[in-house]
Protein backbone atom coordinates (compact mmCIF):
# COMPACT_ATOMS: atom_id res chain seq x y z
CA UNK A 1 0.00 0.00 0.00
CA UNK A 2 3.12 2.19 0.73
CA UNK A 3 3.71 2.38 -2.92
CA UNK A 4 0.11 3.22 -4.51
CA UNK A 5 -0.03 5.90 -1.85
CA UNK A 6 3.08 7.42 -3.07
CA UNK A 7 1.45 7.30 -6.57
CA UNK A 8 -1.12 9.20 -5.14
CA UNK A 9 0.68 11.64 -4.01
CA UNK A 10 2.61 12.00 -7.27
CA UNK A 11 -1.19 12.27 -8.78
CA UNK A 12 -1.79 15.53 -6.52
CA UNK A 13 1.38 17.05 -7.00
CA UNK A 14 1.02 16.64 -10.97
CA UNK A 15 -2.65 18.41 -10.62
CA UNK A 16 -1.19 21.12 -8.36
CA UNK A 17 1.10 22.01 -11.46
CA UNK A 18 -1.39 21.80 -13.71
CA UNK A 19 -3.56 24.26 -11.89
CA UNK A 20 -1.08 26.61 -11.14
CA UNK A 21 -0.65 26.73 -14.84
CA UNK A 22 -3.86 26.84 -16.12
CA UNK A 23 -5.06 29.02 -13.30
CA UNK A 24 -8.63 27.88 -12.83
CA UNK A 25 -10.26 30.87 -11.14
CA UNK A 26 -8.70 32.94 -14.39
CA UNK A 27 -10.65 30.36 -16.87
CA UNK A 28 -13.93 30.22 -15.08
CA UNK A 29 -14.07 33.94 -15.02
CA UNK A 30 -13.70 34.37 -18.54
CA UNK A 31 -16.48 31.68 -19.24
CA UNK A 32 -18.62 33.32 -16.78
CA UNK A 33 -17.64 36.79 -19.01
CA UNK A 34 -17.90 35.03 -22.50
CA UNK A 35 -21.34 33.36 -21.12
CA UNK A 36 -23.05 36.57 -20.55
CA UNK A 37 -21.57 38.24 -23.91
CA UNK A 38 -23.53 35.19 -25.42
CA UNK A 39 -26.77 35.85 -23.93
CA UNK A 40 -26.81 39.61 -25.55
CA UNK A 41 -29.14 40.40 -28.68
CA UNK A 42 -26.82 41.24 -30.85
CA UNK A 43 -24.18 38.41 -30.18
CA UNK A 44 -24.79 36.88 -33.66
CA UNK A 45 -24.77 39.76 -35.65
CA UNK A 46 -20.62 38.95 -36.38
CA UNK A 47 -21.66 35.31 -37.47
CA UNK A 48 -17.40 35.00 -37.34
CA UNK A 49 -16.51 36.00 -34.19
CA UNK A 50 -19.78 34.98 -32.29
CA UNK A 51 -18.47 30.83 -33.67
CA UNK A 52 -14.93 31.97 -32.00
CA UNK A 53 -16.18 32.94 -28.76
CA UNK A 54 -18.52 29.98 -28.54
CA UNK A 55 -15.35 27.57 -29.90
CA UNK A 56 -13.39 29.40 -26.72
CA UNK A 57 -16.39 28.67 -24.24
CA UNK A 58 -16.69 25.25 -25.28
CA UNK A 59 -12.98 24.90 -24.66
CA UNK A 60 -13.06 26.51 -21.22
CA UNK A 61 -16.17 24.27 -20.16
CA UNK A 62 -14.26 21.61 -21.16
CA UNK A 63 -10.89 22.32 -18.91
CA UNK A 64 -12.85 23.65 -15.96
CA UNK A 65 -14.69 20.03 -15.93
CA UNK A 66 -11.89 17.92 -16.51
CA UNK A 67 -10.28 19.92 -13.46
CA UNK A 68 -13.20 19.46 -11.52
CA UNK A 69 -13.44 15.21 -12.28
CA UNK A 70 -9.99 14.73 -11.44
CA UNK A 71 -10.59 16.75 -8.23
CA UNK A 72 -13.35 14.14 -7.45
CA UNK A 73 -10.87 11.19 -8.60
CA UNK A 74 -9.11 12.13 -6.41
CA UNK A 75 -11.51 12.12 -3.72
CA UNK A 76 -12.15 8.88 -4.43
CA UNK A 77 -9.13 7.29 -4.90
CA UNK A 78 -8.25 8.83 -1.24
CA UNK A 79 -11.56 7.20 0.24
CA UNK A 80 -10.67 3.60 -1.29
CA UNK A 81 -6.68 4.24 0.55
CA UNK A 82 -8.73 4.81 3.62
CA UNK A 83 -10.75 2.00 3.51
CA UNK A 84 -7.23 0.03 2.60
CA UNK A 85 -9.45 -1.52 -1.01
CA UNK A 86 -6.25 -2.18 -2.78
CA UNK A 87 -7.80 -3.38 -5.98
CA UNK A 88 -10.27 -0.71 -6.15
CA UNK A 89 -7.53 2.27 -5.03
CA UNK A 90 -5.19 0.93 -8.10
CA UNK A 91 -8.40 0.90 -10.58
CA UNK A 92 -8.64 4.37 -9.66
CA UNK A 93 -4.95 5.44 -9.82
CA UNK A 94 -5.05 4.27 -13.18
CA UNK A 95 -8.35 5.94 -14.21
CA UNK A 96 -6.60 9.00 -12.38
CA UNK A 97 -3.24 9.08 -14.45
CA UNK A 98 -5.32 8.38 -18.11
CA UNK A 99 -7.19 11.81 -17.23
CA UNK A 100 -3.87 13.99 -15.76
CA UNK A 101 -2.26 12.81 -19.51
CA UNK A 102 -5.02 13.87 -21.67
CA UNK A 103 -4.93 17.18 -19.25
CA UNK A 104 -1.23 17.72 -19.10
CA UNK A 105 -1.03 17.68 -22.82
CA UNK A 106 -3.73 20.94 -23.25
CA UNK A 107 -2.00 22.60 -20.50
CA UNK A 108 1.17 22.94 -22.51
CA UNK A 109 -0.86 24.70 -24.88
CA UNK A 110 -1.33 28.49 -22.95
CA UNK A 111 0.05 30.47 -25.34
CA UNK A 112 -1.96 33.46 -26.81
CA UNK A 113 -2.31 31.70 -30.60
CA UNK A 114 -2.03 28.47 -29.75
CA UNK A 115 -5.68 27.24 -30.14
CA UNK A 116 -5.75 28.95 -33.66
CA UNK A 117 -5.49 27.47 -37.08
CA UNK A 118 -2.27 28.35 -38.85
CA UNK A 119 -0.64 28.66 -42.20
CA UNK A 120 1.97 26.09 -42.73
CA UNK A 121 4.36 27.04 -45.98
CA UNK A 122 7.25 24.63 -47.24
CA UNK A 123 9.84 26.13 -49.37
CA UNK A 124 12.76 24.37 -51.18
CA UNK A 125 16.60 25.31 -50.37
CA UNK A 126 19.15 25.01 -52.54
CA UNK A 127 19.79 22.15 -54.80
CA UNK A 128 17.24 22.29 -57.76
CA UNK A 129 15.29 19.36 -58.68
CA UNK A 130 16.92 17.58 -55.28
CA UNK A 131 15.45 20.09 -52.76
CA UNK A 132 11.95 20.56 -54.94
CA UNK A 133 11.11 16.79 -54.73
CA UNK A 134 12.50 16.82 -50.87
CA UNK A 135 9.59 19.84 -50.42
CA UNK A 136 7.12 18.00 -51.81
CA UNK A 137 7.90 15.47 -49.16
CA UNK A 138 7.32 17.48 -46.90
CA UNK A 139 4.18 18.94 -48.01
CA UNK A 140 2.71 15.52 -48.11
CA UNK A 141 4.38 14.37 -44.65
CA UNK A 142 2.04 17.70 -43.14
CA UNK A 143 -0.96 16.32 -44.93
CA UNK A 144 -0.85 12.97 -43.80
CA UNK A 145 0.04 14.45 -40.12
CA UNK A 146 -3.55 16.30 -40.22
CA UNK A 147 -5.30 13.35 -41.62
CA UNK A 148 -4.28 11.71 -38.88
CA UNK A 149 -5.60 13.67 -36.27
CA UNK A 150 -9.12 14.53 -38.31
CA UNK A 151 -7.56 17.63 -39.13
CA UNK A 152 -9.05 19.73 -42.35
CA UNK A 153 -6.61 20.92 -44.82
CA UNK A 154 -6.29 22.98 -47.95
CA UNK A 155 -3.40 23.76 -50.22
CA UNK A 156 -3.75 27.45 -50.47
CA UNK A 157 -0.97 28.20 -52.69
CA UNK A 158 1.45 25.81 -55.21
CA UNK A 159 4.64 26.78 -56.93
CA UNK A 160 5.63 23.98 -58.84
CA UNK A 161 9.07 22.65 -60.10
CA UNK A 162 10.44 22.31 -63.02
CA UNK A 163 11.15 18.83 -63.44
CA UNK A 164 9.55 17.36 -59.62
CA UNK A 165 8.59 18.98 -56.66
CA UNK A 166 7.48 22.06 -55.13
CA UNK A 167 9.34 25.39 -54.87
CA UNK A 168 7.13 26.75 -52.51
CA UNK A 169 3.63 25.56 -51.14
CA UNK A 170 0.92 26.82 -48.05
CA UNK A 171 -1.17 24.85 -46.34
CA UNK A 172 -4.20 25.67 -44.78
CA UNK A 173 -4.65 23.51 -41.42
CA UNK A 174 -7.51 23.74 -39.47
CA UNK A 175 -7.89 21.58 -36.36
CA UNK A 176 -7.43 22.11 -32.42
CA UNK A 177 -4.53 23.79 -30.93
CA UNK A 178 -2.94 23.72 -34.82
CA UNK A 179 -0.44 26.09 -33.35
CA UNK A 180 -0.36 24.85 -30.36
CA UNK A 181 1.04 21.44 -32.20
CA UNK A 182 2.69 22.20 -34.95
CA UNK A 183 4.56 25.62 -34.25
CA UNK A 184 7.70 24.16 -33.19
CA UNK A 185 8.25 23.12 -37.11
CA UNK A 186 9.60 26.14 -38.62
CA UNK A 187 13.02 25.59 -39.49
CA UNK A 188 15.02 23.75 -41.81
CA UNK A 189 14.65 20.03 -42.77
CA UNK A 190 17.70 18.34 -44.18
CA UNK A 191 17.15 14.76 -46.38
CA UNK A 192 20.02 12.15 -46.67
CA UNK A 193 18.99 9.84 -49.41
CA UNK A 194 20.43 8.30 -52.99
CA UNK A 195 19.59 10.39 -55.62
CA UNK A 196 16.22 9.18 -57.65
CA UNK A 197 17.37 12.03 -60.05
CA UNK A 198 21.36 10.60 -60.84
CA UNK A 199 21.71 7.53 -62.78
CA UNK A 200 24.56 6.60 -60.58
CA UNK A 201 21.98 6.61 -57.14
CA UNK A 202 24.62 8.77 -55.63
CA UNK A 203 24.20 10.36 -52.32
CA UNK A 204 22.38 13.66 -51.69
CA UNK A 205 21.39 16.07 -49.17
CA UNK A 206 19.10 18.29 -49.39
CA UNK A 207 17.36 20.98 -47.42
CA UNK A 208 13.75 22.66 -47.42
CA UNK A 209 12.44 25.03 -44.72
CA UNK A 210 9.00 25.18 -43.10
CA UNK A 211 7.13 28.22 -41.85
CA UNK A 212 4.36 28.20 -39.18
CA UNK A 213 2.19 31.23 -38.69
CA UNK A 214 -1.03 31.31 -36.74
CA UNK A 215 -4.32 32.68 -38.44
CA UNK A 216 -5.04 36.26 -36.53
CA UNK A 217 -8.40 36.82 -36.78
CA UNK A 218 -8.46 39.84 -34.70
CA UNK A 219 -5.11 41.41 -35.76
CA UNK A 220 -5.47 44.70 -34.30
CA UNK A 221 -1.66 44.93 -33.12
CA UNK A 222 -0.55 44.25 -36.39
CA UNK A 223 -1.65 47.79 -38.95
CA UNK A 224 -1.37 46.63 -42.54
CA UNK A 225 -2.28 50.35 -44.27
CA UNK A 226 -4.23 50.20 -47.88
CA UNK A 227 -1.36 52.69 -49.48
CA UNK A 228 1.25 49.96 -48.70
CA UNK A 229 -0.35 47.01 -50.53
CA UNK A 230 0.62 46.70 -53.98
CA UNK A 231 -2.15 44.12 -55.60
CA UNK A 232 -2.09 42.25 -58.88
CA UNK A 233 -4.46 39.76 -60.14
CA UNK A 234 -3.02 36.66 -61.81
CA UNK A 235 -4.74 33.80 -64.11
CA UNK A 236 -4.45 30.34 -61.45
CA UNK A 237 -1.80 27.92 -62.40
CA UNK A 238 -3.83 25.07 -59.77
CA UNK A 239 -6.60 23.26 -59.54
CA UNK A 240 -10.22 24.34 -59.04
CA UNK A 241 -12.34 24.10 -62.26
CA UNK A 242 -12.60 25.82 -65.60
CA UNK A 243 -13.29 29.27 -64.13
CA UNK A 244 -9.62 29.62 -62.29
CA UNK A 245 -7.82 29.05 -65.20
CA UNK A 246 -9.94 31.48 -67.68
CA UNK A 247 -9.94 34.05 -65.15
CA UNK A 248 -7.64 36.19 -63.01
CA UNK A 249 -8.82 34.78 -59.65
CA UNK A 250 -5.17 34.39 -58.16
CA UNK A 251 -4.01 37.44 -56.07
CA UNK A 252 -0.49 38.15 -55.50
CA UNK A 253 -0.26 41.35 -52.67
CA UNK A 254 3.21 43.22 -51.91
CA UNK A 255 3.99 44.94 -48.83
CA UNK A 256 5.61 47.58 -49.48
CA UNK A 257 7.94 48.60 -46.92
CA UNK A 258 8.62 45.09 -45.79
CA UNK A 259 9.01 43.64 -49.50
CA UNK A 260 6.75 40.36 -48.30
CA UNK A 261 5.07 38.72 -51.41
CA UNK A 262 1.95 36.58 -50.70
CA UNK A 263 0.12 34.53 -53.48
CA UNK A 264 -3.08 32.75 -52.63
CA UNK A 265 -5.11 30.70 -56.18
CA UNK A 266 -6.86 28.07 -54.06
CA UNK A 267 -10.14 30.18 -54.75
CA UNK A 268 -12.58 30.58 -57.49
CA UNK A 269 -13.83 34.23 -56.55
CA UNK A 270 -10.70 36.73 -56.58
CA UNK A 271 -12.16 38.07 -53.03
CA UNK A 272 -11.23 35.01 -51.26
CA UNK A 273 -8.37 34.65 -52.49
CA UNK A 274 -7.38 38.58 -51.59
CA UNK A 275 -8.86 37.56 -48.23
CA UNK A 276 -6.77 34.69 -47.33
CA UNK A 277 -3.39 36.19 -48.35
CA UNK A 278 -4.54 39.39 -46.65
CA UNK A 279 -4.79 36.81 -43.19
CA UNK A 280 -0.87 35.19 -44.52
CA UNK A 281 0.45 38.64 -45.09
CA UNK A 282 -0.62 39.80 -41.21
CA UNK A 283 0.31 36.45 -39.90
CA UNK A 284 3.96 37.08 -41.33
CA UNK A 285 4.03 40.57 -40.10
CA UNK A 286 3.25 39.56 -37.01
CA UNK A 287 6.05 37.13 -36.89
CA UNK A 288 8.39 39.46 -37.83
CA UNK A 289 7.66 41.49 -35.03
CA UNK A 290 8.28 38.45 -32.70
CA UNK A 291 11.32 37.61 -34.65
CA UNK A 292 12.83 41.09 -33.56
CA UNK A 293 11.48 41.30 -29.79
CA UNK A 294 13.32 37.63 -29.38
CA UNK A 295 16.62 39.49 -31.41
CA UNK A 296 16.07 42.46 -28.97
CA UNK A 297 15.64 40.37 -25.45
CA UNK A 298 19.11 38.26 -26.32
CA UNK A 299 20.72 41.19 -27.24
CA UNK A 300 19.94 42.65 -24.19
CA UNK A 301 21.44 39.13 -22.44
CA UNK A 302 24.30 39.34 -24.33
CA UNK A 303 23.13 35.83 -26.03
CA UNK A 304 22.02 37.52 -29.36
CA UNK A 305 23.07 35.23 -32.82
CA UNK A 306 22.62 37.09 -36.14
CA UNK A 307 19.31 36.45 -37.60
CA UNK A 308 19.05 33.62 -40.05
CA UNK A 309 17.01 32.29 -43.06
CA UNK A 310 16.24 28.96 -41.02
CA UNK A 311 17.99 26.76 -38.12
CA UNK A 312 18.67 22.73 -38.75
CA UNK A 313 15.72 21.39 -36.41
CA UNK A 314 15.74 17.51 -37.87
CA UNK A 315 17.40 15.07 -39.88
CA UNK A 316 15.89 12.94 -42.16
CA UNK A 317 18.58 10.05 -43.13
CA UNK A 318 17.30 6.91 -45.31
CA UNK A 319 20.88 6.17 -46.79
CA UNK A 320 23.49 4.51 -45.90
CA UNK A 321 21.33 3.78 -42.72
CA UNK A 322 17.66 5.06 -41.76
CA UNK A 323 17.01 7.48 -39.00
CA UNK A 324 15.09 10.52 -38.25
CA UNK A 325 16.35 12.59 -35.53
CA UNK A 326 15.45 15.90 -34.00
CA UNK A 327 18.26 17.89 -33.20
CA UNK A 328 17.15 19.64 -30.54
CA UNK A 329 14.92 17.21 -28.22
CA UNK A 330 17.83 14.34 -29.07
CA UNK A 331 14.44 12.27 -29.74
CA UNK A 332 14.89 9.47 -32.75
CA UNK A 333 13.25 7.19 -34.90
CA UNK A 334 15.03 4.42 -36.64
CA UNK A 335 11.50 4.65 -39.02
CA UNK A 336 12.05 8.09 -40.72
CA UNK A 337 9.60 6.22 -43.38
CA UNK A 338 6.95 6.19 -41.19
CA UNK A 339 7.67 9.54 -39.88
CA UNK A 340 7.30 10.85 -43.51
CA UNK A 341 4.26 9.33 -43.59
CA UNK A 342 2.89 11.71 -40.78
CA UNK A 343 3.69 9.76 -37.98
CA UNK A 344 5.03 12.95 -35.80
CA UNK A 345 3.58 12.71 -32.41
CA UNK A 346 6.55 11.53 -30.44
CA UNK A 347 8.90 14.45 -31.92
CA UNK A 348 5.88 16.96 -31.35
CA UNK A 349 5.19 16.17 -27.76
CA UNK A 350 8.87 15.58 -26.67
CA UNK A 351 9.32 19.44 -28.08
CA UNK A 352 5.82 20.97 -26.29
CA UNK A 353 7.43 19.35 -22.94
CA UNK A 354 10.27 20.48 -23.48
CA UNK A 355 9.46 24.35 -23.47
Amino acid sequence: MEELKQRLEEIKSRLDKIKAKLNPEKLAAEAAQLEKKSSQPDFWKDDQAAQKNMRRLADLRSRLEEIDVLDKQIGDAQAALDLEIPQEFEDKLRQLDESLINLEQRSFFSGRYDSNDIYLSVHSGQGGTEAMDWAAMLLRMYQRYADRRGWNWELIDEQAGEEAGIKSATLFIKGPNAYGYLKHEKGTHRLVRQSPFNANALRQTSFASVLVLPVIEDAKEISVKPEDIEFTAFRSSGHGGQNVNKVSTAVRLRHIPSGLIVTCQSQRQQEQNRKIAMEILAAKLWEIEQEKQKAHLQEIKGQFTPPSWGTQIRSYVLHPYKLAKDLRTQVESGKPFDVLDGRLDEFLNAEIRQL
